[in-house]
């Protein structure tokens, strides 16, 4: 699932349009490879997913790009549910590898730039762009 699109740019294109980057629709397996890949990086946090409609996924050139805050599920312990607190406010970023496979590239600092993913380095700007710096309504 994508994020709600953002509004035409100033130009009157849409963010989705702007070249060299696009965004992609979520698969559920997309979701779960990029879950399984944050919990790679972080083995003590087993019971999560990403929290719904907060998960950005698109495309550069040929390496896919994600952006997602996680959520526990049931069955997360105490230590999960507290490691949640820390961790699973940040949005956090994920890139394929050249062998496809799905790797953690980064967090969202605390507290969160008003810049979103577009201050985040490992995101290329364009694709920050496309997806409205990250922003989600409430």
């Amino acid at each position: 699932m994508r994020a709600e699109a953002p509004s035409p740019t100033e130009t009157g294109r849409t963010p989705t349009s702007l070249p060299g980057c696009r965004n992609l629709t979520a698969t559920n397996q997309v979701k779960a490879e990029v879950t399984g890949a944050y919990k790679r990086s972080f083995p003590r946090l087993v019971h999560l997913r990403p929290a719904p409609h907060q998960f950005f996924y698109g495309q550069c050139g040929g390496v896919r790009y994600a952006a997602t805050r996680f959520e526990p599920t049931s069955g997360a312990t105490e230590e999960e549910l507290v490691g949640m607190q820390d961790e699973g406010s940040a949005v956090k970023y994920f890139r394929t590898t050249s062998d496809g496979g799905w790797i953690y590239a980064a967090s969202d600092a605390f507290p969160r730039d008003a810049h979103g993913c577009g201050a985040i380095p490992q995101i290329p700007r364009s694709l920050a762009a496309a997806w409205g710096n990250c922003s989600v309504a409430h």
